[in-house]
């Protein structure tokens, strides 16, 4: 099998958010879920993708944190379809379906980048009760600084999904988005109650041009303290910005990981026609190692 280590939402590897990638051979299965699990935990990598090709553009990934296996993983998915083009499997142009526990999705190939479709957005719930509110934020080490919408709405902390359910959480600064400091083992806790991934923190108050958020991302959960770059929690935070009215356009630039020197770059694109909305999300990519590995 082949073995790849890719640096996902970046040009420059060493940046962005490392994903291990493991292509599985033509015509074989996956290997039992206790070696990927192992192999993932070995690898250390927030999350590591396993994939089989199915015909051509067409691929199964499962994806696995060193702690279990989850339905869907962006960043992983930008590096592994990275991958597959290196390996000769996908061509710049190409429009892939990747099936996943999360759904059918769509994965677009272009020159110098990938997109991939998120699964449908689901709004779960808001956290707004004030008790509750006060309780998540003191887990995440910082006040609750009220934010507000353009029309004045105050903007409170939601669970989203695109794939995996997050607590959506804004800030009001950049400077509150650095002091953010988690009691892990409470937000483990908190997550499981309220069966998400993480948190999603994100301030708009940029002063970074063409920016529309800067954002950190916390699943102690499943064993990720803090990650350089989230695709599906970026696309449901496109969600959350479009439910409250605060995307200009149909595309977003989300900043990530500069907290961990990874900084990361996330496009988003939201699609609303027919009643229904649709969400992708991607970047680039930067292969760091190309080898075998016998699992």
């Amino acid at each position: 099998m082949k073995l790849y280590i890719a640096d996902a939402f970046t040009e420059k590897i060493f940046g962005g958010n490392p994903a291990g990638v493991v292509l599985i051979g033509n015509g074989d299965d996956f290997p039992p879920e206790e070696i990927m699990l192992k192999t993932a935990a070995e690898l250390r990598y927030s999350e590591t993708a396993f994939i089989r090709q199915l015909g051509d553009n067409e691929f199964n990934i499962r994806y696995f944190t060193p702690a279990a296996e989850v339905e869907l993983c962006g960043h992983a998915t930008i590096a592994a379809f990275e991958c597959l083009r290196d390996a000769g499997l996908v061509h710049s142009g190409s429009i892939c379906t990747n099936r996943t526990l999360a759904g059918d999705l769509q994965i677009i190939v272009k020159d110098d980048f990938i997109m991939m479709d998120m699964a449908s957005p689901k709004f779960i719930r808001a956290i707004d009760d004030q008790k509750s509110v006060d309780k998540l934020y003191n887990i995440m080490g910082i006040r609750y600084e009220p934010v507000f919408s353009h029309s004045g709405e105050p903007l409170m902390p939601e669970i989203i999904s695109t794939g995996l359910p997050d607590i959506i959480m804004p800030v009001s600064s950049p400077a509150q988005l650095s002091e953010t400091a988690p009691d892990f083992d409470a937000l483990s806790e908190l997550s499981k109650r309220y069966g998400v991934t993480g948190a999603h923190v994100f301030t708009l108050n940029s002063d970074k041009p063409d920016i529309t958020a800067e954002c950190r991302n916390f699943a102690p959960l499943y064993d990720i303290d803090e990650e350089a770059a989230t695709g599906t929690a970026s696309g449901a935070l496109t969600y959350y910005l479009y439910r409250h009215g605060l995307i200009e356009g149909n595309t977003c630039l989300f900043l990530q990981g500069e907290a961990m020197s990874r900084p990361s770059s996330i496009r988003t694109c939201i699609d609303v026609s027919d009643g229904s909305v649709k969400i992708q999300a991607g970047g680039n990519a930067a292969i760091l190692v190309r080898g075998e590995i016998s699992l």
